[in-house]
C-alpha cells in the first residue's frame, strides 16, 4: 500500500485558562452533562493553570516519530489533528489536501478497542473528510496495539522503574494496581476493552514475576445512575489499606500512552493525597510516552500497513487486531456517555 503522509490523531486539550471552558464544551457537546459537572472538571485544569500537558506530549511524540522515520524510513511527512481542540482534524485534513496529500495512515493515541478509543476516532476522521469535501485525503487507521511486544516491554520497564522507587523491604509484597479509564458498561459490553486490559495486566505481571496485582478504573464521569466499569481507584486504595492487601502500591496507568491531565490529577493529586492520608506508600509508573521502543513500534505498525506480507507482531493469547475493523465493531453505546478530557 502506498501512503504519502502519516496522521497522528489525539484527543486534544486546552493550553490556557481561557481555553478550558470552550474545550470542555466541545468535549461535552451533545451530551446531557450538567453545567456543574463541567465546572467541576474545569477546576482540575485550573489546578494546572488551565494547561493540559497532552498537546505538548503529542508534539514530543511527533518529534520523536519524525526522527525515527528520518533515520530508518519511510520518510513521510507527519501531520497532527485532534478530536476536541486545535489543531482540529478538519483543519489538518484541509491542510493535507492543500499540500497534495492523497492517502495517509493514521496513528491514534489509544492502544485499545472500544467505541471511544477506536471507532469514534474513525468517525471523527470520516466527519472531517466530509467537511473538507472533494479532494480530502483517504485515511487508514493503524490497528490497536495493546499487545504489541514493544508496548508490553515498555510498560514492563515503566512499572519496574516505579517499583524500584518503593522502599526495598516493601517491593516483594507490594501490589501493582493497573489503572484504566472507566467507560460505561454499555460501551464495555460491546467491545474487547476489558479483555484487552486484563491481557496487558497478565503479560506485564508475568514479565515482572510479580503475583500481587489488580485492575481498577479511574476518571469516571457519567451520570450517577449510569453503570460504569468498577472498582474505582480511590475506593480500591481504601480497601487495600483496610484489608491489608499490600504494604505498598504501584499505580500503573496502562490505558494511557502519555501523562496527561487524567493521569496527573486523578493519580498524582487525588490518589497521592489519599495514599498519604492512609499512610500507604505509593509509586506511580510513567506511561510509555516517547520511550524509544514505543516510538519504534509506531514505525513497525506503519510498515505493517504498507506491506501486507509483513508479520503482525503480538504477544499473549489474543493475537494481532485486524487492520480494518469489522463494520459492527465497537458500536456506540445506546445510552449517552460523558467523557472527561485529556
Amino acid at each position: 500500500m502506498n501512503y504519502d503522509a502519516i496522521l497522528v490523531v489525539s484527543f486534544g486539550g486546552p493550553e490556557s485558562k481561557q481555553d478550558v471552558i470552550p474545550f470542555l464544551e466541545t468535549v461535552l457537546r451533545g451530551k446531557n452533562v450538567p453545567r456543574e459537572r463541567l465546572l467541576t472538571v474545569a477546576e482540575h485544569y485550573y489546578h494546572f493553570e488551565g494547561k493540559s500537558p497532552i498537546n505538548r506530549q503529542t508534539r514530543d511524540l511527533i518529534a520523536a516519530l519524525q526522527t525515527e522515520l528520518e533515520r530508518h524510513g519511510p520518510k513521510l511527512p507527519v501531520y497532527w489533528g485532534n478530536r476536541n481542540w486545535h489543531p482540529f482534524l478538519t483543519e489538518t485534513l484541509e491542510r493535507m489536501k492543500q499540500d497534495g496529500i492523497r492517502r495517509a495512515v493514521a496513528f491514534v493515541t489509544s492502544a485499545y478497542s472500544s467505541y471511544s478509543g477506536c471507532r469514534q476516532y474513525r468517525e471523527d476522521i470520516a466527519r472531517a473528510q466530509g467537511e473538507v469535501g472533494a479532494g480530502a485525503p483517504q485515511v487508514d487507521k493503524l490497528r490497536a496495539f495493546f499487545n504489541h511486544p514493544a508496548f508490553i516491554e515498555t510498560t514492563v520497564e515503566r512499572v519496574r522503574d516505579a517499583m524500584e522507587k518503593l522502599p526495598a523491604e516493601l517491593r516483594a509484597e507490594s501490589q501493582i494496581i493497573y489503572t484504566a479509564h472507566s467507560i460505561p458498561l454499555s460501551m464495555a459490553n460491546t467491545s474487547d476493552y476489558v479483555q484487552q486490559l486484563q491481557e496487558v495486566r497478565k503479560l506485564v505481571s508475568e514479565a515482572l514475576g510479580h503475583r500481587n496485582h489488580f485492575l481498577v478504573y479511574q476518571s469516571r464521569s457519567g451520570a450517577p445512575g449510569q453503570p460504569w466499569l468498577e472498582p474505582d481507584i480511590l475506593e480500591y486504595l481504601r480497601e487495600v489499606k483496610e484489608k491489608n492487601l499490600a504494604p505498598a502500591v504501584v499505580l500503573a496507568p496502562i490505558s494511557f500512552i502519555s501523562d496527561h491531565m487524567e493521569v496527573l490529577y486523578d493519580l498524582d493529586v487525588e490518589a497521592r493525597q489519599l495514599c498519604d492520608a492512609l499512610a500507604l506508600p505509593m509509586s506511580r509508573a510513567q506511561t510509555v510516552g516517547v520511550h524509544p521502543k514505543f516510538i519504534a513500534m509506531i514505525r513497525e505498525l506503519i510498515l505493517e500497513r504498507i506491506d501486507p506480507a509483513k508479520e503482525r507482531l503480538a504477544v499473549g493469547s489474543l493475537g494481532p487486531r485486524a487492520d480494518v475493523c469489522a463494520e459492527n465493531c465497537c458500536p456506540a453505546p445506546q445510552r449517552p456517555s460523558h467523557t472527561r478530557a485529556g
